[in-house]
């Protein structure tokens, strides 16, 4: 869904603007995620344990697997939501190039496997909605990746109760632009070893734009697709800025 593009903002505003200093260590050091575990690797809970001023961590857990540790701590959460036929094109591409993830088959049997929950981390339509749920009770963002070129820095700021600095802003902005982050081996996951992630099969920043689903869809897909999708979100009042 575009998580690594509010991680690299995160991570560059805490630094505050220092591009230069962000392009150090690679997004999986300077970021622990939670549930990464990888062979010859240090797992997501290893690096934690040894960061010893930790203000950042990234997971695409779902709301009741996360450690109900987090929760007393009353820490901030930006959650990142993007259209679902993005996400199904995104997540394929991905499951290519990432060789922890069993091999996708077609895009037609990817997209039945991603509508009946047997990707990584189940379910989307519960996932999405859990987490627009705990928006009503905790300090949670719940952005959509279709707003982020408009609001993306500014609004992420407010949210942490930082000020907007109009020059550190425009810094962030064009550090943080889908241009410069895919060819920056700190942010794109280039240093990860080419067993675990091969490049050469899909870059892991696939598209910024919105509606590539568009190219790879078939109306048959789609008909289907939409018909889920309202049987799964019918009872939420979660919309996603999604295209017929």
């Amino acid at each position: 869904a575009g998580t690594t593009w509010p991680s690299e903002i995160l991570y560059t505003i805490y630094h505050d603007g220092d591009v230069e200093k962000c392009r150090q260590d690679a997004v999986s050091n300077q970021m622990p995620f939670l549930e990464m575990k990888a062979p010859e690797m240090l797992s997501g809970v290893e690096l934690l344990e040894k960061t010893p001023s930790l203000w950042l961590v990234k997971t695409h857990l779902p709301v009741l697997l996360l450690p109900t540790s987090f929760w007393d701590k009353d820490r901030k959460v930006i959650y990142m939501a993007r259209d679902p036929k993005d996400v199904v094109i995104s997540y394929y591409y991905f499951y290519q190039m990432d060789k922890m993830h069993p091999n996708p088959g077609t895009l037609g049997e990817f997209l039945e496997t991603f509508m009946a929950g047997k990707v990584a981390y189940k379910s989307w339509y519960e996932h999405v909605q859990d987490w627009w749920e705990k928006k009503q009770e905790k300090q949670l963002l719940y952005l959509f990746y279709e707003d982020m070129k408009k609001v993306r820095v500014q609004k992420i700021l407010r949210f942490l109760g930082k000020e907007v600095v109009e020059e550190m802003v425009a810094r962030i902005l064009h550090h943080t632009s889908f241009q410069e982050m895919r060819k920056n081996p700190a942010a794109n996951y280039e240093t990860m070893p080419t067993a675990l992630m091969d490049h050469s099969l899909s870059p892991f920043l696939w598209k910024e734009i919105s509606g590539d689903w568009k190219n790879h869809f078939t109306v048959a897909w789609n008909k289907c697709f939409n018909q889920h999708y309202w049987e799964h979100m019918a009872s939420s009042d979660l919309r996603y800025q999604m295209e017929a």
